[in-house]
């Protein structure tokens, strides 16, 4: 049994235990826009959205685990709160705020004042936040109600979620496949129903991945849009980001989050806004741009079934007038991989090291692993080296996208990873041609952390199809360096235009109405 949402890209198909009545249901997986004009008309309480979702959460959270903790007593209080707001406004009134009465679901490392920042680490057990994380501060001023926390990787360093402090985090459309990682928590509520936005954070691909393997929509954007936590905001890989199950509600959220903070200084921008939203032009917003394809950013090992669902989105934006271009990337696998890994050798292994020292008997397979990495990788490579391998890559991206608008590419290699995989020994892979291949690290199954390394491109992921292994795929929009309209723009038409293409394993669809600037 499977449930249609309100957006156009499919919902995670319905546990078989699950008997609730299919509106309860369906109200759970409504989007923000849709909840928000049926609040303002009066057909829906914030109260009510609410309640389902607590349902829906009571129904598969005891086997997705997509949660740290609940935060019911204080979601009831402003879900209720905005119940009143909504019940006061008349037409001609000040604008509400953008979020009002939506559930948001945060992830655990965007530390809420008084609550636990533990971020999976036995080291940290007991810390708490002594202030709110600037995205979770204006989450609050929009109006947002934070009902969960959500789970991620110790540190938020692997591409699969689970951690001995949190246990196993498993994926909504497939139990023994993961959600992704580091932000699976995220994935796993919104496609499952359980939260109508997410906040997430990417260093390698940590909100596009999850977005690729659970049919929802991740947006990275350029470093420094959204404000982070120092010292490690200075990590130019890093960004904190927007998830939703449409576009056009994680452009909302994105605007919600995005601008210059005086917390972090490398934050810039204007804060609100509605220049994404404007952006969505659904499928007339792609005619006459040229569209950059790449299937393997060089030679990405990408399954047959991957392959095919990128190239029925390319097949689509042509359709719609898109003038589609090959692109060509000089890139190995193994050569990003050294690149990432030396970067973080000089920053984020170091800070992970010193934060876990005594505990290291504690922590999680993949967490040693990925200290020892760095700290391989970065052996005799000097700062200054790493920003120049940084930088070559960087040029070779520009040169590659000078003749086109975006690029699209895929979001993962392969069709899944095992929901409790630590992958030590790397992970072995069959491509589109069905050559067998096997990679070193497992992060190289997946084609996102290119651009963390090229960290000023906006890149939008959004759902491509199901693969056969029941897990959805996904593609990722590059734009070039700050142009986050660009990446919006594409995404929505995507999102129009994919019911026009037959998902062929048992998922369903239904359309939203466009959305126009």
């Amino acid at each position: 049994m499977t449930t249609t949402t309100s957006a156009s890209f499919p919902a995670a198909p319905l546990s078989a235990a699950d008997s609730r009545d299919d509106a309860s249901v369906a109200l759970a997986h409504l989007d923000a826009h849709t909840a928000r004009a049926r609040f303002v008309s009066g057909d829906l309480a914030p109260s009510e959205l609410l309640q389902a979702t607590l349902d829906q959460i009571a129904a598969r959270n005891p086997e997705v685990n997509a949660f740290t903790e609940l935060l019911e007593p204080e979601a009831r209080a402003q879900a209720h709160a905005a119940d009143e707001a909504y019940a006061r406004w008349r037409p001609g009134d000040a604008p509400l705020p953008p979020l009002l009465g939506i559930p948001v679901a945060t992830k655990e490392k965007h530390g809420i004042a008084g609550r636990s920042l533990e971020q999976g680490l036995v080291a940290c057990r007991g810390q708490r936040a002594s202030a709110h994380h600037p995205v979770v501060a204006r989450i609050f001023v929009a109006g947002g109600v934070i009902h969960g926390r959500t789970t991620s990787p110790e540190f938020s360093c692997a591409t699969t979620t689970h951690s001995p402090m949190w246990g196993v985090t498993r994926n909504p459309w497939n139990l023994a496949a993961t959600p992704g990682g580091s932000s699976g928590g995220a994935g796993a509520a919104l496609a499952a129903g359980m939260t109508t936005l997410a906040t997430a954070s990417d260093i390698a691909g940590s909100t596009r991945i999850p977005a690729g393997f659970t049919g929802t929509v991740g947006y990275k954007a350029p470093y420094g849009r959204i404000p982070g936590l120092p010292p490690l905001a200075a990590d130019t890989y890093r960004g904190d980001g927007p998830m939703g199950r449409t576009v056009a509600d994680t452009a909302l959220l994105s605007q919600v989050m995005s601008g210059r903070h005086p917390i972090d200084h490398a934050s810039w921008g204007p804060h609100g806004g509605d220049d994404l939203i404007a952006a969505l032009r659904g499928a007339d917003g792609v005619r006459g741009m040229r569209i950059g394809l790449s299937l393997t950013l060089g030679d990405y090992p990408v399954a047959e079934s991957i392959r095919d669902r990128t190239v029925r989105v390319a097949e689509a934006l042509a359709s719609a007038g898109a003038e589609i271009v090959e692109v060509r990337l000089p890139w190995t696998t193994e050569r990003l991989r050294h690149v990432a890994f030396t970067h973080f050798g000089h920053l984020l292994g170091p800070a992970m090291a010193a934060i876990t020292r005594g505990t290291e008997s504690e922590l999680a397979a993949y967490t040693r692993r990925f200290i020892a990495d760095a700290a391989r990788a970065v052996n005799g490579v000097s700062l200054p080296e790493s920003l120049a391998l940084d930088a070559e890559v960087q040029a070779e991206l520009a040169e590659a996208m000078s003749r086109v608008d975006v690029l699209v590419t895929p979001t993962q290699a392969v069709e899944m990873l095992d929901a409790d995989g630590d992958y030590l020994d790397g992970i072995d892979v069959v491509d589109a041609t069905g050559a067998a291949r096997h990679l070193e690290h497992y992060w190289e199954a997946h084609l996102t952390s290119p651009f963390n390394i090229a960290n000023r491109v906006p890149v939008l992921a959004v759902p491509s199809g199901v693969s056969p292994s029941g897990v959805p795929t996904g593609v990722q929009i590059v734009g070039h360096p700050f142009a986050e309209a660009s990446v919006f723009t594409v995404g929505s038409a995507i999102e129009e235009l994919l019911p026009a293409l037959e998902f062929p394993y048992g998922a369903t669809t239904r359309t939203t109405p466009r959305i126009s600037g």
